[in-house]
């Protein structure tokens, strides 16, 4: 186990998982004016305090560890993944319905089919909005947005390739408010930033949840927590972590309750490929240790 401080900067990490991509960009879109930030955020260092209520997630996701599940491949040919995430037991707070390809001109059966089932199973669907870290056009977005709920009913969105510099802030705010009333839940839907890094402090006013790391084992066992999120409580952070070997389960974990993150996704897949594309192969496993085991 690494040695982990309360002090000292924290690493500034480039993710390679979903709304990890890095690159700066430039144009209008969902941000305020030209340009947008780097596609992650330096991180300085501070273990947050995980202690503390809030909303956002379900009870259970206050009281212990939950994953959310950036995408599995597409329902056709990989039905057995999205199966899983429906078993009971399995502590899975939202998954992400990927139309990595785009929404297509007509509804999907076979997408609207898993997300019926997991929503039957307690789990929140969440459509996946890519927002070119704050240059994808307004309208756009929007569209898209609206089309997914009509479609598929999503109880809410993962802001793919969310920006995370101040500049960006104000058209974020302003596409999350638009999204929270797309959503027809009494609670808005439920909204999950894809930053990869520490964004600024004020994306946490936007959105019920952050995703403020996304990238490899070798950098998230040395990573630490900026220092404002110790303001909030573990069920606002999300962790997607790739390359953990089996081996290294029980320390993953610790370090995600010692950020302070209440949502993880850990995974022994590499990011040759989208590591995040697919369940990880000791799925049962890290389930089994995390919450109420499907195997059990």
């Amino acid at each position: 186990m690494p040695h982990l401080t309360r002090g000292g900067s924290g690493l500034s990490v480039i993710g390679t998982g979903p709304g990890a991509g890095p690159g700066p960009g430039t144009g209008p879109g969902v941000g305020p004016g030209p340009g947008t930030g780097p596609g992650t955020g330096p991180g300085p260092g501070a273990g947050p305090s995980a202690a503390g209520g809030g909303a956002g997630l379900p009870a259970a996701g206050a009281e212990r560890l939950g994953f959310g599940i950036p995408g599995c491949a597409h329902p056709f040919p990989a039905p057995a993944h999205w199966e899983e995430l429906a078993r009971p037991g399995a502590p899975v707070h939202w998954a992400v319905l990927d139309i990595a390809c785009g929404l297509g001109a007509r509804l999907d059966p076979h997408r609207l089919e898993v997300a019926e089932r997991l929503r039957n199973a307690g789990v929140r669907v969440l459509g996946r909005l890519d927002v070119g870290r704050g240059t994808r056009p307004f309208s756009d977005a929007v569209s898209e947005a609206h089309r997914q709920v009509d479609w598929y009913r999503v109880d809410g969105y993962f802001l793919d390739h969310c920006p995370t510099e101040r500049r960006d802030l104000a058209g974020i705010r302003r596409l999350t408010t638009v999204l929270k009333a797309a959503v027809n839940q009494d609670d808005g839907g439920h909204l999950v930033l894809g930053h990869g890094g520490h964004p600024h402090p004020g994306y946490a006013e936007t959105a019920d949840q952050m995703v403020t790391f996304s990238g490899p084992w070798a950098e998230y066992r040395w990573s630490q927590a900026a220092e404002w999120t110790a303001q909030h409580p573990p069920e606002r952070f999300v962790h997607f972590v790739h390359g953990v070997p089996r081996n290294h389960l029980d320390e993953a974990v610790r370090i995600a309750r010692w950020q302070g993150a209440g949502t993880v996704f850990f995974t022994d897949r590499t990011g040759r490929t989208d590591p995040f594309a697919a369940l990880p192969g000791y799925w049962d496993e890290i389930v089994s240790q995390v919450g109420p085991g499907v195997s059990e």
